[in-house]
């Protein structure tokens, strides 16, 4: 899996969830995942 895909997954997976832990451990990984994608080297 790509990085972009990992991303996309989670987007798609804040989309339907609503448990708020989940939610919150989701954003998490998206913010690094993001992160990682926008570093000169990622």
């Amino acid at each position: 899996m790509t990085l972009q895909q990992h991303i996309d997954e989670l987007r798609a997976e804040l989309e339907w969830n609503e448990d708020p832990a989940e939610i919150r451990q989701i954003k998490a990984e998206l913010e690094a995942a993001l992160a990682a994608r926008d570093r000169p080297d990622g």
